[in-house]
């Protein structure tokens, strides 16, 4: 063999490796670096920017034309327009509030003093918003105001408007944007101060604290049940105009947990029916219970049915009736459905109302100062309406109202009362009530966020 051939072989062999596999990966690698420095050395050069030619191009441009622009914004200051609002001041006149409103224009405020629709803005209440639009000359575009009725309530919107040289007055009926709100509260003195309280920046307005306690009055007795701890949730429905707060609509959904035993409710009234609404539990169940627990919202029981001393005869017998401490002039509603069966005055019970009801039933409510208005024999109220005022007529010591619940003439205990409720949603009512309940449901979860969290924690 010649000594070249076997130095080479020898050499390749101790470069490849001594297995196959090792050689075929090594000639690869070779072969892969070989491929590289060929295309390096194919690959074209590319050009020196230097050597690139050079192209000049030149056009004119059109400049703006300075006069069109300095007219343009001086007919934009000529159309300059404000907007101003006020409220109606105790003593204000006609001419203090369109000079507060930043009018200077005698046409508009001669049409005002003439025209019979405008000429409401004269009589607004103190308080009420207007608003007017000028020109920078003061010169009036539009006023706007709304009329209110006795209860402060709006009852239609009247503008002015300039047409040409002129003006016109329009009125046409309040339309109120309706709004849903959900609050929760935490009982640690009394109703009231819980919800006067502001912390999530909003107090609950008076006719939906009127309404929450009507809402769980047959479970909770508000005089006497409340305890530090307690605690409510309540979504409710209110109307505003133009930004501004008018009005508190209907309770929607609430639950209220007293002494650890949480009650809800939530408002249904079926659209296909159209039979009007009502308040049920969660479950579908009618939540209007034949009577009311007490025909008080806010009392004290200050003798209950059973025997005693008669406080002026001074003899022993039966106290058929619960008395309830309150003031004079304290509302006395009726605790259920019926037509008034006699109002009038009977020997010690003073005025007296008497009301029958369903199944045999009556109820009772003596001493009264005076009656509600307009009531009468024969006229038929609804649980919760009022019938009268607590006073201390007849053989009474003080001011109280004494409530008796009869059956077939005999006085029985109401608090040892149970009346069944109303008839239960049909299958169709069922499945809309559901939909509806689902919602408040959700709300109600959006109100606890510590249950929530403590939910997901322990997944």
């Amino acid at each position: 063999m010649n000594p070249t051939n076997k130095f080479t072989s020898s050499r390749l062999s101790h470069l490849l490796g001594s297995t196959r596999k090792a050689r075929i990966v090594r000639l690869s690698a070779i072969a892969l670096t070989v491929c590289a420095f060929g295309a390096a050395g194919v690959a074209p050069l590319a050009p020196d920017a230097s050597d690139l030619p050079v192209k000049t191009v030149s056009q004119d441009v059109a400049l703006p034309n300075l006069s069109t622009q300095i007219a343009a914004i001086d007919q934009a200051e000529d159309s300059q327009t404000y907007v101003h609002e006020e409220r109606i001041r105790a003593g204000d006149t006609l001419a203090t509030l369109l000079q507060r409103l930043g009018v200077e224009d005698d046409a508009a405020e001669s049409f005002i003093k003439q025209d019979k629709v405008a000429k409401a803005v004269m009589q607004l209440k103190t308080g009420r918003r207007v608003q007017a639009k000028t020109d920078d000359e003061g010169n009036l575009l539009w006023l706007r105001a709304s009329v209110v009725d006795s209860k402060d309530m709006p009852v239609k919107n009247i503008s002015v408007l300039r047409k040409g040289e002129g003006f016109v007055a329009e009125e046409a009926p309040v339309k109120l944007e309706r709004r849903v709100e959900m609050h929760a509260r935490d009982i640690t003195t009394t109703l009231f101060a819980a919800t006067d309280s502001d912390a999530d920046g909003t107090r609950l307005p008076d006719s939906i604290v009127h309404q929450i306690v009507e809402m769980f009055s047959t479970n909770i007795d508000f005089r006497s049940d409340l305890k530090r701890g307690d605690k409510f949730n309540v979504v409710y429905e209110t109307f505003w105009q133009d930004g501004e707060f008018v009005k508190a609509g209907r309770i929607l959904a609430g639950e209220f947990t007293n002494r650890g035993t949480t009650y809800q409710s939530v408002w249904f009234e079926d659209p296909a029916s159209k039979q009007g609404g009502g308040y049920y539990s969660f479950d579908g169940k009618s939540l209007k219970r034949g009577f009311l627990k007490s025909p008080l919202e806010f009392s004290r029981i200050s003798s209950g049915f059973s025997m005693r001393v008669h406080p002026i005869s001074g003899n022993w017998k039966a106290h058929k009736g619960i008395d309830f401490a309150a003031p004079t002039g304290t509302p006395i509603r009726a605790a259920g459905d019926g037509v008034v069966d006699f109002a009038g005055t009977q020997n010690g019970y003073g005025n007296v109302v008497v009301l029958k009801h369903w199944n045999n039933y009556s109820t009772a409510y003596a001493h009264m100062s005076r009656f509600a208005s307009g009531l009468r024999k024969g006229q038929k109220v609804s649980q919760g309406d009022l019938i009268g005022y607590v006073g201390s007529t007849g053989w009474s010591t003080g001011a109280h109202l004494h409530y008796e619940f009869r059956v077939g003439g005999q006085s029985l205990d109401p608090n040892r009362l149970n009346v069944t409720a109303q008839a239960p949603l049909t299958a169709a009512e069922m499945a809309r009530f559901k939909m509806v309940a689902g919602d408040m449901i959700h709300r109600f979860a959006l109100l606890r966020p510590e249950e929530n969290n403590r939910a997901l924690a322990q997944k």
